[in-house]
């Protein structure tokens, strides 16, 4: 038997799959982890959680799938959200809390890069926007605010990277991950030197960058002890989590796009070479050679989350919908705003604020459920309109993740949209992605492409339902409209729920 491992870490959970040879996912198993919210914009995560809750994992592959199959393990590929600020000091450990991708504390760094830089001229070397998303701004902050942290550091790595190196002794970089510190030089492929230079580091803190599918080190004989995998299985380098999707989608080429939603929602969009844009993520595809838009939101499935807290505590998110599938196309005329914490594509304004239009005294929990549905449907239109502005237009979107099996979402998205979405088989999110990488690595695909193509599986196709369609047409004027209208007051708000502002 031959068998291959797939490992997430992604915002809240580490996920893993064992995977067979012919595409079979044989075990799953998952577990959550704790994120700190240390003050406004703050976000940070213990990099020790992240391999206790993967150790963790992998003990429960183990027990579900038999000691015999973790050890027939013939290759590992770990993908992770991102990008982070990761620093690593001599001995391996880290240096301080990890700044994820939620973290906006570094805004005013960013006006510094563009006083500097200049925004088209960075957003031409990089293929990105200067935005506190991206690391090189994180470092900027580190190296103003803690020096001593920055002095202590050896190593930048990814959270994917952090376990890779968990796992084996070796230090490593994927390529989707190191297209996102907002340090290389997208057409020379090398670090930019003047971008080290303004945030304080050196290029040799960084790993080299490999392939996703670069075999990067083994499993170390400590882990195999601990794990039951087999001493030596090769490790390659993996990539970041919506790479991977898509790859699980069997999104592989142009025209093609796949919609993975979690806590946040990224629309993933292959195209052969970029054009400079300050709308999306631009990202190397785990294919090599391909390219991603990545059309990311921040907070779509958190606030539906965010309302079932406040209103049906404990419930799954199976009760909370059912009864807004009752209700007609527009939730009584009720408009969300998903940007709980700012918003990133299309609008990268951390200013940003969620808001409900149109509440009334008879506003029920159904009605504020449809709408978060539809408002997250209403973001996802509007990306989609902007990357039919560069030329990109999916004939449809091939949807993973967990909130893919609530029939309601994925049929608003549709009719929202005007684009079929489908709902794979069986959706792992990145994880079978991660287990093909793996298996492309060590040489048991010949084609990475052609091989998830062949094994992405159709669920159920939900087709839009032309009947609502000038009715969501109407809100979706109602939505954009609302935020340019108060965009200045939304900036008040924001500054006024600073902690300087609310002491």
């Amino acid at each position: 038997m031959t068998v291959f491992l797939g490992i997430d870490v992604g915002t809240t959970t580490v996920k893993a799959s064992i995977v067979d040879d012919q595409a079979h996912v044989l075990a799953e198993a998952s577990i959550g982890y704790p994120t700190s919210f240390v003050r406004t914009s703050w976000v940070e995560q213990d990099p020790q959680a992240w391999w206790t809750a993967t150790l963790t994992v992998l003990a429960r592959l183990a027990s579900e799938a038999g000691r015999e199959v973790m050890a027939a393990v013939a290759g590992i590929s770990v993908s992770s959200q991102a990008p982070t600020l990761l620093a690593l000091d001599a001995a391996g450990s880290p240096v301080r809390p990890a700044l994820i991708w939620m973290d906006r504390r570094a805004e005013a760094q960013c006006d510094a890069l563009a006083a500097e830089f200049g925004r088209d001229e960075y957003l031409a070397v990089t293929g990105n926007r200067i935005d506190p998303f991206f690391v090189a701004p994180k470092l900027l902050w580190l190296s103003e605010n803690e020096p001593a942290s920055l002095r202590r550091t050896a190593a930048f790595v990814q959270i994917n990277g952090y376990i890779v190196f968990r796992l084996t002794g070796a230090l490593s970089m994927d390529e989707q991950h190191a297209s996102l510190l907002g340090l290389r030089d997208i057409h020379s492929g090398e670090w930019s030197q003047p971008l080290l230079a303004a945030t304080g580091v050196r290029a040799e803190l960084f790993p080299a960058i490999s392939a996703a599918s670069d075999v990067v080190g083994h499993v170390t004989p400590a882990v195999a002890a601990e794990t039951g995998l087999r001493s030596g299985t090769p490790v390659v380098a993996g990539t970041v989590d919506s790479a991977a999707a898509a790859l699980e989608a069997g999104v592989v080429r142009p025209g093609q796009g796949a919609e993975m939603t979690g806590t946040s929602t990224v629309v993933t969009l292959p195209v052969e070479s970029p054009l400079p844009q300050a709308e999306f993520i631009t990202m190397a595809s785990a294919l090599h050679g391909q390219w991603l838009y990545l059309a990311a939101m921040v907070a779509t499935g958190a606030s539906l989350t965010w309302l079932r807290t406040l209103t049906a505590p404990g419930a799954d998110f199976a009760e909370l919908t059912r009864d807004a599938a009752q209700l007609r196309a527009g939730a009584g005329g009720l408009v969300f705003l998903p940007y709980m914490m700012g918003e990133r594509s299309p609008l990268w304004n951390t200013a940003a604020r969620g808001m409900f239009l149109g509440l009334t005294l008879s506003t029920d929990v159904p009605q504020l459920t449809r709408a978060v549905l539809e408002g997250t449907a209403f973001a996802l239109r509007h990306n989609l309109d902007v990357a039919q502005g560069l030329g990109v237009r999916p004939a449809e979107l091939r949807s993973t993740g967990g909130p893919a099996g609530n029939d309601l979402w994925c049929q608003i998205k549709a009719d929202v949209t005007g684009i079929p979405i489908v709902r794979m088989h069986a959706p792992t999110g990145a994880t079978f992605g991660d287990a093909m990488i793996a298996a492309a690595g060590t040489g048991h695909l010949d084609d990475l492409a052609a091989a998830v193509d062949e094994n992405a599986t159709i669920d159920r196709v939900f087709d839009p339902n032309d009947r609502d369609a000038q009715r969501y047409d109407e809100l979706f004027d109602v939505y954009r409209n609302s935020y340019e209208h108060l965009r200045g007051d939304l900036d008040v708000l924001a500054r006024l729920s600073t902690p300087e502002a609310t002491e």
